[in-house]
């Protein structure tokens, strides 16, 4: 056998996989009505902080809604939702506890709370994330909402390629190394062909429509600012107690213009494969 046809015979076996593993995902979260990603490539914009304030702000709307922290290395969504509850299994599939009316699942769920690192290797983390994806119940859903790894490396890429997102919002701060990484992120995302929702600045100076850099930012990637989060205190000092600012009637209108961009129709994406 030739080395070209060992490498096509490679890249066969690798995509058959691949089809294997997506259509198994697939049939598991065929009982949810749409899946959106909140991603940023840039660690410390507030991606964990937009992702569980929306997914509460869809549950006080009235939806049905799962967050699954995606974010393997370094899990925080069970701590800004106040969810100390460990998930459950039924020997298949994992039950996913519920806090202030979202279901959640993340390492944190599954295997507590660690202060010691997770020192895993691109293939390890791929494994693990395909796993929660295929065996996790989520029951019947409206929305899913997946709080991303930050990155445009292993973790990401796997989520783009096995998850049916519906569309995903690019978090950014107002700085404008934050906004240049997320333009990275944004470019990732339409290069593997997907639905790119909007723009959302986070601990932003109050200018409605977004500061000149994530209007810029926007701009690039064809979309717009829908949403400035303020910089405000309370609303970290939220999360550090476990209840978010999307629960707090001073503060559920900044969440609001996310909300009503969710609720809108989006274009299906189109799917690229690396194998």
């Amino acid at each position: 056998m030739t080395d070209e046809t060992e490498t096509q015979k490679r890249q066969h076996e690798s995509y058959e996989r691949f089809m294997q593993q997506r259509k198994s995902i697939e049939a598991n979260l065929a009982g949810i009505k749409r899946v959106i990603a909140v991603y940023s490539a840039k660690g410390g914009v507030g991606k964990t902080t937009i992702a569980v304030n929306t997914a509460v702000a869809l549950a006080r709307n009235g939806r049905k809604v799962g967050l699954l922290d995606a974010d393997i290395d370094c899990p925080n969504a069970t701590v800004l939702l106040g969810c100390n509850e460990r998930a459950s299994t039924d020997g298949k599939r994992i039950l996913p506890p519920q806090a202030h009316g979202v279901k959640i699942v993340s390492m944190d769920a599954l295997q507590g709370r660690e202060e010691k690192a997770r020192v895993w290797r691109g293939a390890m983390l791929t494994n693990m994330l395909t796993e929660i994806l295929a065996t996790t119940y989520w029951g019947e859903l409206d929305l899913l909402v997946v709080d991303f790894p930050p990155g445009t490396s292993d973790a990401p890429l796997t989520m783009m390629q096995l998850v049916p997102l519906k569309g995903i919002l690019i978090v950014t701060t107002p700085q404008k190394l934050a906004c240049l990484d997320a333009l990275r992120s944004g470019n990732m995302a339409k290069e593997m062909g997907q639905n790119i929702i909007g723009v959302v600045e986070n601990m932003a100076g109050g200018s409605f429509g977004g500061s000149e850099n994530a209007r810029e930012l926007a701009e690039k990637l064809g979309t717009k600012v829908i949403a400035s989060i303020p910089l405000d205190s309370k609303i970290s000092e939220s999360g550090d107690e476990g209840v978010p600012a999307a629960l707090r009637e001073d503060y559920a209108d900044a969440f609001k213009t996310i909300v009503d961009a969710l609720e809108k129709p989006s274009k299906p994406a189109g799917l690229r494969v690396i194998t």
